[in-house]
């Protein structure tokens, strides 16, 4: 009877446990899954295509980076109840706390910009004009917060975020084709990586690149604010760091396949073949796999970039809105309509309207600023996670919840990690022949 009862009790336990993480889930899924955005998308695409498999290995490294980083915000907001921009301001003073601000919604439009490149370029494949793209993703971005609930928004994202996945399959049937090498070649992109040119400059602005798509400082400001807003406390603390893992884990899954994607149908083709965009290799794909396959994996790259893109909108000019309201003590909560809150929400639709209008100048250099928004936002990033992990430090402010020394170890590496490969970039482009 006793192991009935044992058993029973179990049981119970483990749907208890069920029920709450479930109920917490949400902010680090929808985070690191919209990390995932359309700059990323073109970012890991080039990534594939120019590079191979070889610089797979990153997301051994990228991953624990993502989690590591992310879970700091997860103790931060359950613990003090303020949103990151607010900790700053409480923390460091008003001069610093204007200096992330400013660094934020300045990094912020930049990436808008880059969501609104993928998502127009993602429905000209389906011969929507980029005027009618725009118009219409931007008042669909505004209704999915309208609805005065954290709730609805958070189940909705969660419900794009799915979309997420469609690259798996179109990698699936890149490495199926006759001319695809072998898996074992994939797998010693982890372990054995072969840089074709050497080490130069190109290769330390692709790793960049990847560096601040997986990790931006729009993504702390994000998570803690919905934390924050959804109310989570210390004792949801150990289910919010589990989500967050699975979500570190999900985004650099993601990530690995688009690079499987485009190495396996343009680095190994013969002659390889250099792609820009994520668009461009919607289209390139399609006579390079067997017919039907092709055109289905164009639609899925399409399909994935528009997502990517709308996720990253959506997630990206919220923690701009989040991070004004706390500074400027508005009404800043997804609880609150629109009359209870109107310049959160006004801060939220100027974001995307002005950004997306950027995508409709003629002649603009949409490349170039796609890939130019990641390494930006890479170099941006270390006066971030200096702010965080001082906070994450402060004892009277985090008690037990403050920093292990495992966890000191690994995020100060991480800010050195950025540090060094901002400066070598930074030495690089002043001295070009120092790398060849």
């Amino acid at each position: 009877m006793y192991w009935i009862y044992k058993s029973i009790h179990l049981c119970r336990r483990f749907w208890r446990q069920t029920v709450i993480f479930f109920s917490v889930l949400g902010p680090g899924i929808i985070v690191m899954v919209a990390d995932n955005d359309a700059g990323g998308i073109s970012t890991y695409a080039v990534t594939g295509s120019k590079y191979g498999f070889s610089l797979l290995w990153m997301f051994l490294l990228l991953l624990p980076m993502a989690y590591y980083v992310q879970e700091m915000t997860v103790r931060l907001g359950a613990v003090t109840k303020r949103g990151h921009a607010e900790a700053i301001f409480d923390g460091f003073g008003p001069f610093w706390g204007w200096f992330s601000l400013i660094d934020l919604c300045i990094t912020n439009w930049l990436t808008l910009v880059t969501e609104y490149i993928g998502m127009t370029a993602a429905m000209s494949l389906f011969g929507v004009p980029p005027w009618l793209t725009c118009i219409a993703v931007t008042a669909v971005l505004f209704a999915v917060v309208l609805s005065g609930k954290y709730w609805t928004f958070e189940k909705l994202t969660l419900f794009f975020c799915a979309f997420n996945l469609v690259y798996i399959p179109a990698a699936l049937w890149a490495m199926d084709t006759p001319t695809a090498p072998t898996w074992n070649e994939v797998f010693r992109g982890f372990y054995a990586p072969e840089f074709v040119g050497g080490f130069d400059m190109d290769l330390i602005f692709i790793i960049m690149a990847n560096i601040g798509t997986t990790i931006a400082p729009w993504m702390l400001f994000f998570q803690q604010s919905a934390v924050v807003d959804k109310r989570l406390d210390v004792h949801d603390i150990r289910y919010g760091k589990l989500e967050t893992l699975i979500g570190s884990f999900s985004t650099c899954t993601v990530a690995v396949f688009i690079i499987i994607a485009t190495a396996a149908v343009f680095f190994h083709h013969k002659p390889p073949i250099e792609i820009e965009d994520a668009r461009q290799t919607a289209e390139a794909i399609v006579p390079l796999l067997p017919a039907g396959q092709g055109e289905m994996a164009r639609k899925l790259f399409a399909i994935g970039l528009f997502d990517a893109g709308f996720l990253g909108a959506l997630c990206i000019s919220l923690s701009s809105s989040w991070a004004v309201g706390e500074v400027f003590g508005w009404a800043h909560s997804l609880n609150k309509k629109v009359k209870d809150a109107p310049w959160f929400y006004l801060v939220y639709l100027f974001m995307l309207g002005s950004s997306g209008a950027v995508v409709l100048i003629p002649g603009a250099p949409l490349i170039t600023i796609t890939m130019f928004v990641q390494v930006v936002a890479v170099t941006l990033l270390p006066a971030a996670l200096v702010f965080l992990l001082l906070l994450l430090n402060d004892r009277p402010l985090m008690g037990d919840h403050v920093n292990t020394r495992w966890q000191n170890v690994m995020n100060w590496s991480i800010v050195a990690i950025v540090i060094v490969m901002s400066t070598l970039l930074g030495v690089g482009t002043l001295f070009p022949d120092l790398f060849r």
